[in-house]
């Protein structure tokens, strides 16, 4: 079998859904309004091509308005948003996906998340049936979830065989992604391996640890090897990990240091150095929700 070619900031994944998705991603999170259309338009100046947003961040319409002015084609940008996390329901799925084309004006949504397993079994599988609807329709393009435990894909997956075997193929809809926090302080081996086994793109928010982690011994010996910082470091694991990250900075520096992340590797030896076997989350975890 021939060798991968070299990760690029070109290079895409692709997703079960038909659709491709560039593989460094630049997230929102948190970024007031304000400051997001001029955060937005720099990441896109600097190769970036995929903007992970969401309703709840209440900035869809700032970051938007960078992608219309950037002059790029719409079909060369990926732009993300997901149902709020208080909204997780069939009614909530529609509602948030209308809301969002309307501030947005893109036409359609790349992917549309369930942002976290809330509202019980029944609005969990709601939101789902509603995402499933926005694809039949030509709002959205591919679906998935994020925050989800394995028992939160399960249940979606039997779901969604119950639906193809009482209504036909395509009924229950195509898991394309699950979102997650993931860095090597939080690597989450069960949920990793039963989205992969089946295809389903892993994306990794919150990869730089919320920079809480730069002066780790280990991290800093491999920035000093590599002569990166120890954000390049991170964000190069999380891709040759196979993920998709999502780091998040509005210092125009940072994020082009974010994008310096492609024509080198970290080796295997050292790559292996990274697997802590932790559980040290920086933010919420609902993929631990059992309701």
């Amino acid at each position: 079998m021939p060798p991968s070619p070299p990760l690029t900031n070109t290079s895409t994944a692709s997703l079960l859904s038909g659709h491709k998705m560039p593989l460094l991603g630049y997230g929102v999170y948190k970024t007031p309004a304000q400051d997001t259309a001029v955060a937005v338009h720099h990441a896109l100046s600097h190769s970036y091509r995929h903007i992970d947003c969401a309703v709840a961040y209440a900035n869809e319409a700032a970051a938007a308005e960078a992608l219309h002015n950037s002059g790029i084609p719409r079909s060369q940008l990926f732009f993300t948003s997901k149902i709020p996390p208080d909204k997780t329901s069939y009614a909530g799925a529609r509602q948030s996906v209308a809301e969002t084309l309307e501030r947005t004006g893109l036409g359609y949504v790349d992917l549309y998340l369930v942002h976290a397993p809330y509202g019980g079994r029944e609005g969990r599988l709601g939101a789902w049936a509603g995402l499933v609807e926005a694809v039949r329709a030509g709002q959205v393009r591919s679906i998935g979830v994020s925050n989800y435990g394995v028992r939160h894909l399960e249940e979606l997956e039997a779901y969604m065989r119950e639906r193809e075997a009482a209504e036909g193929s395509g009924a229950g809809g195509v898991l394309s992604v699950n979102q997650v926090e993931l860095h090597p302080w939080l690597g989450r081996r069960e949920i990793v391996e039963w989205c992969q086994r089946r295809g389903v793109v892993v994306q990794a928010y919150a990869p730089l640890v919320r920079a809480t982690r730069n002066e780790e011994p280990v991290l800093v010996r491999l920035a000093e090897r590599y002569g990166k910082t120890p954000s390049q470091v991170l964000v190069r694991w999380s891709l040759q990990k196979g993920f998709v990250p999502l780091p998040k900075s509005v210092n125009k520096e940072r994020i082009e240091e974010n994008a310096g992340v492609f024509g080198w590797e970290i080796s295997d030896e050292d790559m292996e150095t990274l697997e802590l076997d932790c559980y040290e989350p920086c933010a919420w975890d609902p993929t631990v929700i059992t309701d």
